[in-house]
């Protein structure tokens, strides 16, 4: 099986990085996995983050499909919750015709930041908490390709004057909740195992299909893997290099937040730690691909065989963004 490796990009602030270098740092390595066949670059939405610095997913990838050629550009994921379903559908509808078969939007349920960001993004109004996002994801759905029952009151709505082009429809999730309402709906699906590995299990993906076919959909359901990977030279470096995401993960479990640690840093606290957070760093880090070119990709061949699937998308994550084009590129040797 051939694989398609893709990216997920949460445009990380790096820490030997300005802060406001974020997301040109992101550009910069849209245009390296463009010209090394890497099959879709998404990015991700986070309000009000120390760590990563994309609060609008479709103002990036407008601006990353104009400035790669081949690679499929898209939002992993628009949090629809915040959002009306008509606009989400009009922007991204707009951008799938001015880069026609390029654009994929994605979209999520989790608020990709805190309650008050939420307040904030809703006001005047009150915020959602996902109770209507099977209402929005159907009307979203609807409006892209038109599909709305003509007793809809929005049936009369035209998106674009010809919206002929369509972005393609991909649902995210990381446990399984949303599985049936994709393949109900006929969005592709996209599993987040970087956020939760524990409960990503291929049933997400068995769930999607039977729903796929309940609902009689004549083309092809698509599925992706996400992963957390940290590819390196050598074994020794990525997991140093990798000490830098997992600390996050692990800082955020015992209610810590602070800015990117160096790998050398979270060395020295590992090393300090009692044995039971050792045990818990340990166990996030088991949830990572991490290891050389040839290691990684061993792993990626392996989950896309229990998965099913044959695209899996690379989440990467360091103090550096040398450190992060470096495993991108030697991923990308592979394909």
């Amino acid at each position: 099986m051939t694989i398609k490796l893709s990216v997920v990009d949460q445009t990380p602030v790096h820490g030997c990085h300005s802060k406001k270098d974020a997301p040109s740092l992101t550009v910069e390595q849209a245009r390296l996995c463009d010209e090394l066949g890497y099959h879709r670059y998404w990015v991700a939405e986070h309000h009000d983050s120390l760590h990563f610095a994309n609060p609008c997913p479709e103002i990036l990838v407008a601006h990353l499909a104009s400035i790669t050629k081949k690679i499929r550009v898209g939002s992993g994921g628009v949090m629809l919750s915040h959002y009306s379903p008509l606009k989400v559908a009009e922007s991204f509808s707009m951008m799938a015709n001015l880069f026609p078969d390029r654009i994929d939007l994605g979209v999520g349920r989790a608020p990709g930041g805190t309650g008050l960001t939420s307040s904030a993004l809703a006001f005047p109004n009150p915020p959602l908490q996902g109770e209507l996002y099977a209402e929005q994801a159907a009307l979203l759905e609807g409006f892209i390709n038109q599909s709305l029952e003509a007793n809809h009151p929005y049936s009369g709505i035209h998106v674009l004057p010809d919206s002929s082009e369509k972005p393609e429809l991909w649902m995210l999730g990381s446990s399984g909740g949303s599985a049936a309402l994709a393949g109900e709906l006929g969005y592709n699906i996209a599993l987040a195992r970087f956020i939760d590995p524990d409960n990503c299990r291929p049933a997400i993906f068995e769930a999607h299909q039977q729903a796929w076919e309940k609902a009689g959909h004549q083309y092809k359901a698509n599925r992706m893997l996400a992963i957390a990977c940290i590819c390196a030279e050598t074994e020794e470096e990525a997991y140093l290099r990798a000490g830098t995401a997992v600390y996050r993960k692990y800082a955020a479990q015992i209610g810590q937040r602070e800015d990117f640690v160096t790998p050398e840093e979270v060395r020295n606290r590992y090393n300090a730690m009692p044995v039971s957070h050792q045990a818990l760093f340990d166990q996030i880090a088991a949830g990572y691909t991490i290891g050389s070119p040839e290691q990684c990709w061993e792993e990626i061949n392996q989950l896309a065989k229990d998965f099913a699937t044959d695209e899996i998308s690379a989440v990467t994550v360091t103090y550096s963004q040398q450190e992060r084009l470096d495993s991108y590129q030697l991923l990308g040797e592979f394909l």
